[in-house]
């Protein structure tokens, strides 16, 4: 996700490559970054974060400590922007020792552009961080800010993990009509299609999905004897026990 992040924003032009100063401590991974974006590289965070307006933290959680000690102190007007996963901003203030901190969670559809980011804030940061972040996080896709840090949880088992749960139904769309004998490649391209279609459609029609799919339903029809089949399996529930133990997860990360 970092290099995601790092990839739109200079694609966007958010920022010039050379403001960019990158931390990795494998040098065959500086070197790439480095080349194929132009940016700054180093092996240690500690040379590179003075003067920084912004710090993005993206290591892996289990890395947490290992990086906030080689990091050190933040300067008091810096940002530290965490996009750590399960990682609460009363530990990152704990360990930094610092009061402006955003956290961030976006999601896989960022590498294009089209990602949803759900952020919030400790009540240290200010409007100007307020809006270098939400510039910042503007660049992977649509942002939301929210008052509580619980949502940003919640979001993570919704819009984080959700990508893979449209995955499997798409996946599943289309076993599903190989099944009844149409050709892969034809099931997959009517399979992806009807979802992007179906998406953007509801994105534009401002309705509830509940009203779009009644007009699908024809009385006595052939949607009637899917949706039939799909209630009787319990989708609704299953659905939202999966988002209700991913949430679990998120909090005991």
């Amino acid at each position: 996700m970092a290099e995601v992040l790092i990839r739109r924003l200079v694609a966007d032009e958010v920022v010039s490559p050379g403001q960019v100063r990158v931390v990795d401590p494998v040098d065959g991974r500086r070197e790439l970054l480095q080349r194929q974006y132009g940016v700054e590289t180093y092996s240690e965070p500690s040379v590179c974060m003075g003067g920084a307006d912004v710090v993005v933290l993206a290591v892996k959680p289990q890395d947490l400590e290992k990086a906030a000690s080689q990091m050190g102190k933040l300067e008091e007007e810096q940002l530290l922007l965490s996009i750590l996963a399960g990682v609460k901003l009363e530990r990152l203030s704990s360990l930094f020792e610092h009061g402006s901190i955003i956290r961030a969670m976006p999601n896989m559809p960022a590498q294009i552009g089209q990602g949803m980011t759900v952020w919030t804030a400790t009540s240290g940061v200010g409007r100007l961080h307020i809006e270098r972040a939400r510039t910042i996080l503007s660049a992977l896709g649509e942002e939301l800010y929210v008052p509580d840090e619980k949502y940003v949880d919640m979001a993570t088992a919704l819009s984080g993990s959700g990508p893979a749960y449209v995955f499997l139904f798409i996946e599943a769309l289309i076993d599903g009509a190989v099944r009844i004998g149409m050709p892969r490649a034809m099931a997959e391209e009517l399979a992806v299609q009807t979802v992007l279609g179906s998406t953007e459609y509801l994105r534009q029609s401002g309705k509830h999905p509940a009203e779009l799919k009644n007009l699908v339903t024809s009385p006595g029809g052939t949607t009637a004897a899917a949706l039939h089949e799909l209630e009787k399996g319990s989708l609704r529930t299953l659905v939202a026990e999966a988002l209700a133990a991913a949430y679990a997860r998120t909090k005991g990360l």
